[in-house]
């Protein structure tokens, strides 16, 4: 194994741990604002991370290209999900956590 390998396995490892991050908020935070807050954001970071180590094992700058495209094109779908979520909840009236300072 070269340098770009072991890179690679530190960017997957780093990955992992936002998943992981991203999950245990899926389960643990208390209302549905903040659980959508942390699975997007974590699993948004997590993604990028996966894709950089992706990106260093690529054989062309093509395949960098459509990795990163790719990515974008998730965040931008997370994005506008999790809004759409949010906002349907905030209309039809789901509270906020009672402990929230909003």
């Amino acid at each position: 194994m070269n340098a770009l390998d072991y890179l690679s396995l530190a960017l997957v490892a780093v990955a992992l741990f936002f998943f992981i991050a991203g999950t245990l908020g899926l389960l643990r935070f208390p209302d549905l604002y903040c659980r959508l807050h942390a699975l997007t954001k974590a699993d948004n970071v997590g993604l990028g991370f996966l894709v950089l180590a992706l990106m260093l094992q690529a054989e062309n700058w093509q395949e960098v290209f459509k990795l990163g495209l790719i990515w974008v094109l998730v965040l931008v779908a997370s994005t506008t999900a999790c809004f759409l979520i949010a906002h349907e909840a905030y209309r039809r009236g789901r509270p906020l956590w009672s402990r929230s300072t909003s």
